[in-house]
């Protein structure tokens, strides 16, 4: 199969996967009601499937080690039992369960998606093929979630797990004929020599560092919009309504210009664009935004920058270490999960003590640091390279 089919195959099979992890915050009140407990014991749910995030792509090394398609078959493997189980006993415990193999599945699948391309598209087109795979992202929320939404609506907050179940095995087959054997990409050792290789090179720490502080500054806006909204125009349902849709529409586009735009322009200059534009709407929001237009036009340009940068990023990190793709997009998975956790421990607090103008100075603040980690990984400061010898003669002494 051509590698243009297979990038349209897996996009696809990753709108099942990326459904599955949104549908929980549009239908949150539902599944709780229908499980019988209150919002806050489904929150504890989403805490544990946000805690796994962080270190479940450690899991990745396996496509170095055992291969891309083993990688990916495992991946599945875990999405099907999952929301299988929650299909043949729905309860608290098998949800929350659900919600765990899920992520835990997209630990497995995504890297080593991002690697089995990164083997197979040269450098010049990849942000291209990694913005078509991305697709499947606001794919999930614009076209995914809904259909549950549907399904829910007709049969109860449980329909969507057997219907996801067998879509689970659709994918096993679909992954089996597709994509073809391939061995490891580094010795079958210990996956935690690529993790020391990734950790060692200076562009690869400089590239996570981008992600952690990119993603920070998303979630100090992320996490207060709604209640900025809402202190702001008392219209909480109606605006948070019409900031979802901009929400799906701006990661939509920021992906569509990568798919377009970031492969002519340069990967290094596209990040340094959207880190500029996501600043740029960082510091006009508090002023835009005192009408629910200006807002929501804020909140467009604020998502659809930051989307453009990240998924402008990734294929950049497919080229850090080569020998060691999907342990390096692991890591680079670990970071935003870093930096999401950095800014939500600030953004309420901060908000609360000191408004909204303040959480997107912060934003700023976030976005600057990795403008300069961008520097560091083209390798025009170095900062880092004085740490890593440190680190390295730290371990070498042990």
């Amino acid at each position: 199969m051509r590698v243009r089919t297979q990038l349209i195959v897996i996009a696809l099979l990753r709108v099942i996967l990326n459904t599955m992890h949104r549908m929980v915050y549009p239908f949150l009140t539902v599944f709780a009601a229908g499980l019988g407990v209150n919002v806050t014991a489904i929150s504890f749910a989403l805490t544990g499937r946000n805690v796994v995030g962080i270190f479940g792509p450690m899991l990745a090394p396996v496509a170095d080690v055992r291969g891309r398609k083993v990688a990916m078959l495992a991946g599945v493997v875990i999405f099907t039992l999952g929301v299988g189980v929650v299909a043949v006993h729905p309860n608290l415990i098998t949800f929350s369960a659900a919600l765990v193999m899920a992520i835990l599945s997209k630990s497995l699948f995504d890297p080593a998606v991002h690697a089995y391309f990164g083997d197979r598209v040269p450098y010049a087109q990849r942000g291209t093929a990694v913005a078509v795979t991305e697709m499947a992202w606001s794919a999930a929320f614009i076209a995914g979630v809904p259909f549950m939404g549907l399904l829910i609506a007709r049969f109860g907050w449980s329909a969507p797990f057997p219907v996801l179940a067998a879509l689970g095995l659709c994918m096993l087959a679909v992954v089996w004929w597709t994509i073809p054997h391939d061995g490891p990409t580094s010795a079958p050792t210990s996956p935690l020599l690529n993790v020391r290789e990734v950790l060692t090179s200076v562009p690869a720490v400089a590239g996570v560092l981008i992600g952690l502080w990119a993603s920070a500054a998303n979630e100090m806006v992320n996490l207060n919009f709604g209640v900025w909204l809402a202190d702001s125009f008392g219209l909480q349902i109606a605006a948070l309504a019409g900031a979802s849709a901009v929400i799906g529409l701006a990661e939509l586009g920021g992906e569509s210009l990568v798919a377009t735009v970031t492969d002519k322009l340069g990967k290094a200059r596209a990040v340094a664009t959207g880190l500029g534009c996501n600043i740029l709407a960082s510091l006009l929001l508090p002023w835009i935004g005192r009408t629910e237009i200006g807002a929501l036009a804020g909140l467009f340009l604020f998502y659809i920058s930051f989307e453009y940068l990240v998924v402008s990023q990734l294929p950049m990190m497919t080229e850090v270490v080569p020998s060691s793709r999907a342990t390096a997009i692991a890591l680079n998975g670990i970071g935003f999960g870093i930096g999401r956790s950095l800014g939500a421990l600030l953004s309420t607090f901060i908000y609360a003590k000191l408004g909204f103008p303040m959480v997107t100075a912060i934003a700023v603040v976030f976005n600057v640091f990795a403008l300069l980690s961008l520097a560091e990984m083209q390798q025009k400061i170095t900062l880092l390279p004085q740490l890593l010898a440190w680190l390295r003669r730290g371990t070498s002494s042990r």
